[in-house]
């Protein structure tokens, strides 16, 4: 798989250095020569490709090969330049998945297919579900969103009243635009099929899309 990122920071370097030792072929691109020399004095980046591109100009986009791309991952500091590479990246070059970096949280509704985004990461957001994941039990919880919000991984700890406790995976009349992804009990992932049974205290987690949220939000907590 050949990855470029855009923005070698500290997140970018690590996505970067990170895929390289799985085995795909990443480029970095960074519009600074010094953060560029640094990073590639680093003995932990030896196996990256750097190079000095501003992923803003389509030009440098053109020379680094966009267009030979199955990933392109936009991590700047800067969620304008962010957008404007996701823009660029989809609509001229037509990768097939773009990932996007939401620094401030306001605005991460402009990350959207609108702007050529598949998948926006909200740190910010990402951990404020992490701590509702951990201490909410009996309501949904938001992990992450797809394609705009178009689908969204969310979870539920289930509840002793929970409807779907006892019950089967088979009788739970999931909604058509969901599915029930996997169950984790007693720290173990559990993947289900239609005979597995539902126990309070389950963590449940769920790929659902907006029309599909009150149906299981009826099923998993009433």
């Amino acid at each position: 798989m050949r990855v470029i990122v855009a923005g070698a920071g500290k997140v970018g370097t690590y996505i970067a250095t990170d895929l390289t030792r799985a085995g795909h072929e990443v480029l970095l691109l960074e519009k600074s020569r010094e953060v560029v020399e640094r990073e590639k004095a680093d003995p932990d980046h030896a196996a990256v490709e750097f190079r000095v591109a501003d992923a803003c100009e389509l030009a440098s986009l053109t020379r680094a090969g966009l267009e030979s791309a199955d990933v392109v991952a936009a991590v700047t500091g800067d969620d304008e330049d962010n957008l404007v590479i996701s823009l660029l990246a989809k609509q001229e070059f037509g990768v097939p998945r773009v990932i996007a970096r939401v620094n401030h949280p306001k605005n991460e509704w402009l990350f959207n297919e609108t702007w050529g985004v598949d998948v926006a990461v909200s740190t910010p957001h990402l951990l404020t579900a992490l701590v509702e994941e951990a201490v909410s039990v009996g309501s949904l919880v938001r992990l992450l969103q797809f394609e705009g919000g178009k689908a969204r991984l969310e979870e539920v700890t289930l509840a002793d009243g929970s409807p779907a406790v006892g019950r089967q995976v088979s009788e739970l009349g999931m909604p058509r635009d969901s599915t029930l992804v996997a169950i984790v009990r007693d720290e173990h992932v559990i993947v289900p099929r239609g005979d597995t049974s539902l126990h309070a205290g389950d963590e449940v987690l769920v790929l659902l899309t907006p029309e599909s949220e009150t149906g299981v939000h009826q099923i998993f907590v009433g």
